[in-house]
């Protein structure tokens, strides 16, 4: 188990916008790294990005206000989000 799971809960958050081909993940995992999260971010087909991030609760819920933030590249039009316990087995934070 890693320290996210140990220490913490995943977020898993569906961004939807204009929030692809924008930078949007290199900024989203830029934001991760600095609060000590580990996960991924992804773009999907129906042009959303899906963010799952584990780690302390509160580093988890600063990156969601981030992509919630005006400072988000693109244009967020609203996010979706969904709590739960943390599963550990991430390493690192990776856009895909």
């Amino acid at each position: 188990m890693n320290r996210a799971a140990a220490d913490g809960i995943r977020l898993t958050a569906w961004v939807r916008g204009h929030v692809q081909g924008v930078g949007f993940r290199w900024w989203t995992r830029s934001r991760a790294l600095d609060l000590g999260l580990v996960g991924t971010a992804t773009n999907l087909d129906d042009g959303r990005v899906e963010v799952v991030a584990e780690g302390p609760e509160p580093a988890c819920r600063a990156l969601l206000a981030a992509l919630r933030g005006s400072a988000a590249p693109g244009r967020v039009r609203g996010v979706t989000e969904r709590w739960s316990a943390a599963r550990g087995g991430l390493t690192g934070f990776r856009e895909w």
